[in-house]
């Protein structure tokens, strides 16, 4: 099995790459703090994490951010600074097996007092119990374990062993990091494209950067592919990059916080009335791939949850633009979302419906089956009728305004008032409905 960075038990160090093509990203990555770009606050002057690889004092770590940001760059230059061992391990290559050899060797240098630091790239590959292997060797110092993730390692990675980590959270390179990166290797006088091709422009450098999506390794491999198109009399410009990134797809994860970062500023938008933000989430989540199905669903939800009784008509919409969907199908039904959208974003909000709800479950779960008033009860036989049920029930149709002023909760819990409607929009009507019927006054409506 192949290794992250190729090494040998005789030496800390990885040794050179073979020789054969590597990739631009791979070429031109910093071997040292110094060319580090990005991450100042952790790899400034003043950062934790570059205190720490100076001082060769690294902690177990979990490096967590999008794919791109550098975790394994970072792993790499910790890898050109440590006097410790340093041993590179992809989950996505091995498993378990291979692991138990990485640590049995990691035991047999700590007892001659060697350090070694274990580097898992992709660490959620490994579920809970096969991460259990890591525990004891992180307690007793055998490993210093440094884990890269793309994904939250609050719900891939085991408690015991999240909490003998720190977690380093990075984010997606900005676009003067990108461009600074992306400069870097047209410059590098070993690594870069070829002497031939003349430099690109600022444009079209801006358009790899845009279309890297703050991933570093995106941006390269842009860039590289673009030589492909390229030459000394065919300088880079904007239409050959145009054409290379036709049909590349927007970053996105249906099952990672992406997916759920970006529904969340969806609803989120929606529940601030922002019509316009609420449309940009909407077409992000769509343009990336995602069902249209799934944004529906959040929709309808969305509909009673944060509208309710405000406007019972969002409910309305949001069901006939999920059977306008099922019977158009994309793109045309993309109208009927847009409307749908900015329907619930513009509407009156409401969610004394839900909070209703939840408040009404929280005493069925406090009090149990409380015996139902025995007015109410259901009388189909005649033992049931000689027993009661039903007796004194009032009809209140059969009442001026069709209301009767009557008790229907469990007697411990009469005077309980779950439902409390807002001053919003249809809503307002139904509260001082409800306050003249309760207070004897003639229905005017």
């Amino acid at each position: 099995m192949a290794d992250l960075f190729e090494t040998h038990e005789e030496t800390v160090k990885p040794a050179a790459a073979a020789k054969g093509y590597q990739p631009l990203a791979d070429r031109v990555r910093p071997q040292s703090l110094d060319q580090m770009i990005g991450h100042e606050d952790l790899l400034g002057e003043t950062g934790f994490l570059r205190r720490a690889i100076v001082e060769d004092r690294i902690p177990s770590l979990i490096l967590w951010g999008p794919p791109g940001c550098g975790k394994t760059t970072i792993a790499h230059v910790i890898s050109h600074h440590t006097k410790a061992f340093f041993e590179p391990f992809s989950a996505v290559l091995g498993g378990l097996p291979e692991v138990r050899v990485l640590l049995k060797r990691a035991q047999a240098r700590h007892q001659k007092g060697q350090r070694t630091i274990l580097f898992m790239d992709e660490i959620h590959r490994f579920n809970k119990g096969q991460q259990d292997a890591f525990l004891p060797h992180v307690e007793a110092g055998t490993i210093v374990l440094i884990g890269a993730t793309t994904e939250n390692p609050s719900f891939t990675l085991n408690s015991a062993l999240l909490s003998r980590c720190r977690v380093v959270r990075l984010s997606a390179l900005s676009s003067d990091a990108l461009t600074a990166v992306l400069e870097g290797a047209c410059d590098d006088s070993e690594q870069r494209l070829g002497a031939d091709i003349p430099r690109p422009s600022k444009d079209v450098l801006a358009l790899l950067v845009q279309a890297a999506d703050g991933d570093a390794r995106r941006a390269l491999t842009l860039l590289e592919q673009i030589q492909g198109h390229c030459s000394a009399e065919n300088p880079p410009t904007t239409e050959i990059v145009k054409k290379v990134l036709e049909g590349a797809p927007i970053r996105h994860d249906r099952d990672g916080d992406a997916h759920y970062d970006t529904i969340s500023a969806f609803i989120k938008s929606m529940r601030g009335s922002d019509p316009d933000a609420a449309l940009y989430y909407g077409a992000r989540l769509i343009e990336s791939g995602e069902d249209p199905r799934f944004l529906l669903r959040r929709i309808m939800i969305f509909a009673s949850e944060d509208i309710g009784n405000a406007d019972p008509r969002a409910l309305e919409l949001a069901v006939a633009t999920t059977h306008a969907y099922e019977r158009l199908g994309m793109p045309e039904a993309r109208l009927c979302l847009a409307q749908a959208i900015t329907y619930c974003a513009t509407a009156p909000k409401s969610n004394a419906s839900y909070k209703a709800w939840d408040e009404a479950v929280a005493d069925v779960r406090k009090h149990g089956s409380l015996p139902i008033p025995i007015h109410l009860r259901n009388a189909p036989t005649k033992l049931m009728k000689e027993l009661g049920h039903g007796r004194d029930y009032r009809y209140p149709h059969d009442a001026p305004g069709h209301f009767l002023k009557e008790e229907y909760l469990p007697e411990e819990l009469v005077g309980r008032r779950y439902y409390a409607p807002s001053d919003q929009g249809y809503e307002q009507r139904i509260s001082e409905r409800l306050r003249r019927w309760w207070a004897g006054e003639p229905d005017e409506s």
